[in-house]
This record gives C-alpha cells, sequence and structure tokens, in this order.
C-alpha cells in the first residue's frame, strides 16, 4: 500500500520524467535538430509562423511560467507580444542554439523546483489567482507538447521528411 509520501514522490518522479519529453513522442531538443538552418525563418504555406517563432513561443512561455512559480514579484508579461517573436528569424545563427539551451535549463530548473519534497504541489502560488505549482508543471508540459508537435509538423510541411 502507498503512503501519502511515497504517493508524493511518485507523482513528482513522474513530472519530472515528462518534463523531459522521452517517453511519449519526441522532446524538443531532437525536434529543433531537425530544422536545417536555413529552414529556421521560412514558413510554410498556410502556417503564420516559422520555426523560429515556435521555438522562442516555446521558451518564451516556459520561461514565463517558471518566473511565475519562483518570483514573488512577478508580473505578467504583455500578451501576445511578450510570448511570440515579431521575426520571422532570429538576428544570428547562433540564436537557434542558445533557445534551445535555455529551453533545456529552464525546463531544468523548473524540473528541480517540481521535485523538491518541500513544495506543496498543491497549494495556491502566493501572488496568484488560485493556480497550483501542479497546474503549471501540467501548463508546462501540455503548452511544449502541443507546439512541439507543430514543429514537427512545420518541419515536415517544409521537406523534412
Amino acid at each position: 500500500m502507498q503512503t501519502r509520501a511515497t504517493s508524493d514522490a511518485s507523482l513528482r518522479e513522474q513530472l519530472v520524467r515528462a518534463l523531459a519529453w522521452e517517453s511519449a513522442h519526441i522532446n524538443l531538443e531532437s525536434a529543433a535538430s531537425r530544422i536545417p538552418g536555413d529552414w529556421i525563418g521560412r514558413k510554410a504555406e498556410g502556417i503564420p509562423y516559422t520555426p523560429w517563432q515556435l521555438l522562442e513561443h516555446i521558451r518564451l512561455t516556459q520561461r514565463d511560467i517558471l518566473d511565475f512559480c519562483t518570483d514573488p514579484d512577478y508580473e505578467e508579461p504583455r500578451w501576445p507580444d511578450a510570448y511570440w517573436p515579431a521575426e520571422d528569424a532570429p538576428a544570428d545563427p547562433g540564436a537557434w542554439q542558445r533557445s534551445v539551451e535555455q529551453s533545456v535549463e529552464d525546463r531544468a530548473a523548473f524540473a528541480d523546483l517540481i521535485a523538491d519534497p518541500k513544495l506543496d504541489l498543491f497549494a495556491t502560488i502566493p501572488h496568484g489567482e488560485g493556480q497550483t505549482y501542479l497546474r503549471e508543471a501540467l501548463l508546462i508540459l501540455d503548452h511544449s507538447a502541443y507546439h512541439v508537435g507543430q514543429l514537427i509538423v512545420l518541419w515536415r510541411l517544409l521537406g523534412g521528411s
């Protein structure tokens, strides 16, 4: 029989593992590695965003959720401007890899937060409007999975196979 402590530890373990995106589908860094450099700023016919815009949107949103969960002085950025880059492509060639690396670092920081047994996953975030840490973890999982899927579809529409 599982105790509350072992159930809590199991939940944390499952959340941390899910954040890495290696069980049910491709993870962000694997998806991003499929995009050739000359495709980063390209749009497929009928699609309003580029791979760069998707990658940055994932990174910016994940970072915002991490900040929301950890910064008592958090102020919500302006939607949608702060969550989607206006430019189709990054300003320099290294920006793509830096965005991937920052996404991975922020994901690891969020995983560390969720793994901390001192954090009550069901507690409301003090400066929020009823959101819990568990809700924010599920939000990152859902949001990232959705947009990583879009990144793969965009890769295929641009000619990937």
